[in-house]
């Protein structure tokens, strides 16, 4: 059976951190969807600039999380800004955890995790602007380039893009993890 991943993001996704993972989860012949606010076309951010445009294939409120195998959160310091106001964002995401589905993050993602409730008592890291927010929200933030915990896999910037893919593509051939929890 075909797996299938949604990758959450808006505009202002840090460019590399979104298209990265996504050409990784595809050469592993996984199905990737890009999933927004809305549909159309997002903007990512590079650097200091604008840089790079993506297709959205289906909008936050025509998707369940039953209908993916995992999902991946790309960092930038506006995507997750943007997405942790949104109530079904917090709840499509919240889904993996309850589902016991693995879930990545990497960067600034983890600002959406705070909000959808899911890092209380987690093992993660994070850009380390935001080990604060983490470790305010609960979560025991550590300074690595990838944290698994339980299917739950983080990292800290665009450097650990290596070992975030392969950690992904690792936990989702194993799939769900009883342990893994909101």
């Amino acid at each position: 059976m075909e797996k299938r991943i949604a990758i959450l993001a808006t505009n202002g996704f840090e460019k590399s951190e979104l298209f990265s993972p996504k050409e990784a989860l595809e050469n592993e012949g996984f199905k990737v969807d890009i999933v927004s606010l809305e549909k159309g076309r997002i903007k990512g951010w590079e650097g200091t600039n604008w840089s790079g445009e993506i297709d959205v294939d289906r909008s936050i409120n025509e998707v369940s999380a039953k209908e993916y195998n995992a999902l991946v959160l790309p960092g930038g310091v506006i995507n997750p800004d943007q997405l942790r106001r949104h109530d079904e964002v917090l709840v499509f995401v919240r889904d993996f955890f309850k589902q016991s589905k693995p879930v990545g993050a990497i960067c600034h993602a983890a600002w959406t995790l705070i909000n959808a409730e899911v890092v209380e008592g987690r093992t993660m890291t994070s850009f380390n602007s935001i080990k604060k927010d983490l470790e305010n929200a609960g979560a025991l933030w550590v300074d690595k380039e990838v944290v698994v915990d339980e299917a739950f896999v983080t990292s800290r910037n665009p450097d650990d893009l290596p070992a975030f893919n392969a950690k992904m593509i690792e936990e989702i051939k194993e799939g769900k993890h009883d342990l893994q929890h909101a």
